[in-house]
């Protein structure tokens, strides 16, 4: 448009060189005039059409950075709400657990206040007594009321004790019962029957687990286990506290379900599963 306005001017010195008019002349400057205004307009538009050009390009590159942190936004909150969504399930298994776990110590109290219960006039009459030690349920019978000294056989005294205990034996199902056998220190005469006092609480828990087995308690529940003098109540070192180590205890034992769970060690890389606290092994 530059070059068309200067040939303008120069057609507008040729006519005037040749001779033509004054009106003519200045019909010609004003023209050159009005281009010259559309010149300044057409640049004012084209300079105002290269700064909205220039800040699209920038507009654009922006959106094009936030929708970049934006994908890497969505992606981390996926992540996030998947990890949250894990968290829930594992928190909703260990309280289903822990459900698992109440009701099964809520059942078991229940049948040891029962039992309890059941027992109490042999408690009172000192036949018997029944305390918690580590957990489990310990039926507690003095030897000198089934037993006479040094000896396995039942006495008619301890086969009456034996038949009301397997009575309220019998009604607990799916439980096992070890019957253990506890001696004194003082070692037995040679010469007898019985080797040592290992040999004696041997075969006085096992005669004690056939006469259960005998009186409607299931022998396949049933277990015996001679502990001689190593594992006494009280120390040997008066004649009462010997008395009290001479018994013959029945342990309830733990239900499968009250066990740990110990599939991982099958599989050491795998990861453990929870599960309740080991039950400690029965004091006798």
């Amino acid at each position: 448009m530059t070059r068309g306005l200067v040939g303008l001017s120069v057609a507008v010195m040729l006519v005037l060189g040749c001779g033509h008019g004054e009106a003519e002349w200045q019909g010609k400057l004003r023209e050159i005039s009005t281009l010259q205004g559309q010149l300044r307009d057409l640049t004012g538009e084209r300079d105002h059409l290269r700064e909205q050009f220039e800040g699209m390009q920038a507009s654009n590159t922006t959106m094009a950075r936030r929708l970049e942190e934006l994908g890497q936004n969505v992606s981390q909150l996926q992540a996030q709400g998947q990890q949250q969504a894990t968290a829930l399930t594992e928190a909703q298994q260990r309280e289903a657990e822990l459900r698992r776990r109440q009701q099964l110590a809520e059942a078991r109290l229940s049948t040891y206040r029962n039992m309890v219960a059941q027992f109490q006039s042999m408690i009172s009459a000192g036949q018997l007594r029944v305390r918690t030690v580590r957990g489990r349920m310990v039926i507690e019978m003095p030897a000198g009321i089934l037993f006479d000294s040094g000896r396995a056989e039942l006495r008619s005294e301890g086969q009456q004790v034996l038949r009301q205990v397997a009575a309220v034996l019998s009604q607990i199902r799916e439980r096992d019962f070890l019957v253990a056998g506890h001696t004194d220190n003082v070692q037995l005469g040679r010469g007898g029957r019985f080797s040592d006092n290992w040999d004696l609480s041997a075969a006085r828990a096992l005669n004690v687990v056939r006469f259960l087995a005998t009186n409607n308690v299931a022998a396949v529940h049933l277990g015996g286990a001679g502990y001689g003098e190593f594992q006494p109540a009280l120390p040997n070192d008066t004649d009462v506290n010997r008395a009290q180590n001479r018994r013959v205890e029945i342990i309830l034992m733990p239900n499968i379900e009250e066990l740990p769970d110990l599939s991982s060690l099958d599989n050491p890389s795998a990861p453990a599963t929870p599960a309740p606290s080991p039950a400690p092994a029965p004091a006798h």
